[in-house]
């Protein structure tokens, strides 16, 4: 097995290197990462509908997807993620307790009581600190996780504060648990980083034939190619998501108006806006006029520079209705 710590903390980079280390190497392997804050979301959902955008903005937070279901994490540099490759039989491909197992035994040995939990999350006395997935290509499985060690509950909580009740579709919903820090159960002081070397060494000294690798000048270059051709685009992290419908009610002045989206691929494919409002314009110009843009704040707002938004909803501003489209 080779034992990898990954020398970089950005998401787009530490994805890329999963799907690499999946489908372009044949070894056992076990990597370590951690990124600097940001969000991951899982293959099959909807990313608008999982984080909390203006402070996502606000703090610029990276928003990022990866190759596995499950749900939306959040990620920082107090957040250590592990990652198991391995090549499995037919039949037996995910297993999540033979996958955790070294894990919790790792944390076992810093004198922490771990257990794996009904929806394979890890649990310190039945708090979470740790959601699992994986993912199949082939016969090589990924199976990986994050481990909270002193991540800023605050931010964790307000980036994944939603509200999902504005999509309408059948996409896979995060399921919020109440969690931990592991720092906050050990014995004694211990930072992040040694942790981290804890568990490094473990695998490696536990495992037969483990041995450490760093990656190299051939691994570097097909992790950035991964990186900048699919992990950092907005075609990935936001346009993947399944085809939605957005609906909100927005009070402005003494009116309101209701917006309905169908959204697909990313893009807005039909707008309707209907309501208590006084119109000079025709509203279905502006409804087709926002037809076909990214649902994207900056792409909507570039839109929308060249509209006066109040001939055709009298006293509303641009950058209100920007607000109710999200």
């Amino acid at each position: 097995m080779l034992c990898i710590i990954s020398p970089n903390t950005n998401p787009y980079f530490n994805l890329a290197s999963e799907e690499y280390l999946l489908k372009c190497r044949s070894e056992e392997i076990f990597l370590l990462y951690r990124n600097a804050p940001s969000i991951v979301v899982g293959k099959h959902q909807i990313t608008l509908a999982e984080i909390n955008l203006p402070f996502v903005q606000e703090r610029d937070i990276l928003v990022a997807r990866r190759i596995s279901g499950g749900g939306t994490v959040f990620h920082d540099l107090g957040n250590l993620n592990f990652a198991f490759f391995t090549s499995e039989k037919q039949g037996d491909l995910v297993n999540y307790r033979r996958a955790t197992g070294p894990v919790i035994e790792a944390m076992g040995k810093m004198g922490l009581n771990v257990s794996l939990g009904k929806r394979n999350e890890l649990l310190i006395e039945g708090l979470k600190i740790s959601g699992t997935a994986s993912h199949v290509y082939k016969q090589r499985v990924l199976h990986h996780g994050t481990l909270l060690f002193s991540s800023e509950m605050g931010d964790l909580s307000e980036a994944l504060l939603t509200a999902q009740e504005k999509f309408t579709d059948r996409a896979v919903k995060s399921v919020r648990s109440r969690v931990t820090n592991i720092r906050d159960h050990l014995a004694g002081e211990m930072n992040v980083v040694e942790f981290q070397n804890k568990l490094h060494n473990y695998i490696l000294h536990s495992t037969e034939g483990a041995e450490k690798y760093q990656f190299d000048k051939k691994d570097l270059e097909k992790i950035r190619e991964l990186r900048d051709k699919k992990f950092s685009t907005w075609e990935w992290n936001f346009g993947y998501s399944p085809k939605y419908q957005f609906n909100k009610s927005l009070p402005f002045g003494e009116g309101l108006i209701n917006l309905h989206m169908n959204v697909e691929k990313g893009i807005i494919r039909e707008l309707k806006i209907d309501g208590d409002f006084i119109s000079n314009k025709n509203i279905h110009a502006l409804e087709e006029m926002l037809t076909g843009i990214i649902h994207d704040p900056e792409s909507l707002r570039l839109r929308l520079s060249g509209i006066n938004v109040t001939e055709y909803i009298t006293g509303l501003e641009n950058e209100v209705l920007l607000s109710g489209m999200f």
